[in-house]
């Protein structure tokens, strides 16, 4: 298979990803998408790093093996834990990991306060650490991890009291800190963007990584000659660890499209198909 006709690899612990895969889509429709939602092992925010390393590395095999040209990790948990890890063991593939618009939103900032919004095991990871180091001086950043707010978006509950009550809880208390900057460390978040802006008015900014996520995609493509040159669309095929019917009712809501859904099972730390 030429490079040109080979899909993209995404992969997320659940439907988070779809949130850069639908940006993917929009930016590069040509482009066939592999997409594997590890539901079986979510949230990878609560879990050690080395697990996270270890679910990452079997996933980028399983996606190499149906013939990515290209791996999307579209998690920021994953991207800390073992973007690296992925770089030193498939140094013939390209990835493009996530990590905290914290440049960006330092850069905008008129109050010089803003707030990030991530899971404990991105905060924990030395890529977020690197990025507060040097974009983060003169500027105040507030930090909170949401719980539960993943599992709330795993339910498509994006507007319930309780989502409202966990954004409440994390946003208030740095509203009355003067944030106008809003980072989404998780792509799972985008999905409550309509609510996080109900809570934090129009004056504050909510940076959404998908879009510079899906350009960098396209960056390495054009670099590498892999750009799909067909007219017709991309075709996405989704792979999850979990409920294969949930899933499936969840793409129409959170893609804006569908398709076959396949189900993966995992055996210790090994895929099975």
């Amino acid at each position: 298979m030429s490079p040109k006709d080979a899909p993209i690899g995404v992969f997320d612990s659940g439907v988070g990803g779809l949130s850069v895969l639908r940006e993917i889509r929009v930016q590069m429709p040509s482009e066939s998408v592999l997409y594997f939602a590890d539901q079986g092992h979510v949230p990878y925010g609560l879990r050690g790093l080395d697990e996270v390393q270890a679910f990452s590395e079997e996933i980028t095999r399983f996606l190499l093996f149906l013939g990515a040209k290209l791996i999307v990790v579209a998690c920021n948990t994953a991207s800390a834990a073992a973007l690296r890890h992925l770089r030193q063991t498939f140094p013939a593939t390209s990835f493009v990991g996530m990590e905290p618009a914290v440049k960006p939103a330092a850069e905008s900032t008129h109050t010089g306060v803003i707030g990030i919004l991530a899971t404990p095991a991105t905060f924990q990871g030395t890529l977020y650490t690197s990025l507060v180091e040097r974009f983060g001086s003169g500027v105040t950043i507030l930090q909170d991890t949401c719980p539960g707010l993943v599992g709330q978006i795993e339910k498509d509950e994006l507007d319930s009291p309780k989502t409202r009550s966990i954004l409440e809880k994390a946003l208030y208390p740095m509203l009355g800190q003067g944030i106008d900057t809003i980072v989404l460390g998780c792509t799972h978040y985008p999905f409550v963007i309509p609510l996080v802006k109900q809570i934090v008015g129009q004056d504050v900014r909510v940076i959404d990584p998908a879009p510079a996520v899906a350009r960098q995609v396209a960056r390495l493509l054009d670099k590498e000659g892999a750009r799909s040159v067909v007219s017709l669309p991309g075709v996405p095929y989704f792979f999850t660890s979990g409920d294969v019917a949930q899933f499936t009712l969840r793409l129409p809501i959170l893609l804006g499209e569908t398709g076959e859904v396949r189900q993966i099972a995992w055996e210790g730390r090994k895929i099975c198909f």
